[in-house]
């Protein structure tokens, strides 16, 4: 999900493929005898913002992924944790600030000739193509259903003053404003401009 709140339909295979490179991991050393699996550490600089309108992880933030890759019967099972930093802008204060995320990964990924793959429509699982596994469509996913559609710079964030727009946080606990009832304002206009005293009796002729 880039750059929005919502990601259309997409197929689950990559049109491009570098093997063994940034998201893309080469899966033919693993074999397919199930049960075997293979650690794989590696960090990726993303080439991509991957995330939503007010918060997303950067172009050229590290993207480390710490995974294990398991051969099974239908495909090879990917499972781990992506970790990477991100950068957004407070829904409520508008500051910018920086968090990180961590998303929990168990995938399936579907050899090309399995009864997964073709009894499956392309948007419903992902597939090894090439003898490759492309991470990216699913980290991309995953990152936009993890991270807040409205998020916060700390979970206490007061916002900004509606009144003046100053952030609550730098304005202090004493700022505020005189609210005047705006039925009053005409009256309250009338008793600035009037002149003399305010009394009843200001300028009645005292020989009366």
């Amino acid at each position: 999900m880039s750059a929005g709140t919502g990601s259309p339909s997409r197929p689950r295979t990559a049109s491009r493929r570098t093997p063994d490179a940034g998201f893309v991991l080469d899966v033919i050393s693993l074999g397919r005898r199930p049960g075997t699996m293979k650690e794989l550490h590696r960090v990726v600089t993303a080439d991509g913002r991957i995330g939503l309108d007010l918060i997303a992880i950067p172009v050229g933030a590290e993207v480390d992924l710490d995974l294990q890759l398991q051969a099974v019967s239908e495909g090879v099972l990917v499972t781990g944790t992506v970790t990477a930093p991100t950068a957004g802008e407070c829904s409520r204060c508008l500051e910018p600030f920086t968090d990180t995320v961590e998303i929990h990964l168990t995938e399936l990924f579907a050899y090309p000739d399995s009864a997964t793959e073709q009894t499956t429509e392309d948007d419903e699982i992902y597939r090894i193509v090439d003898d490759t596994i492309d991470l990216e469509p699913v980290i991309t996913d995953q990152i936009g259903l993890e991270l807040p559609l409205q998020p916060l710079c700390t979970p206490d964030c007061a916002g900004l003053c509606p009144e003046c727009g100053v952030r609550m946080a730098i304005a202090g606990s004493g700022h505020g404003h005189e609210i005047l009832d705006p039925r009053w304002a005409g009256l309250a206009k009338f008793a600035t401009e009037s002149p003399g005293t305010g009394s009843p009796d200001a300028g009645a002729d005292p020989s009366v």
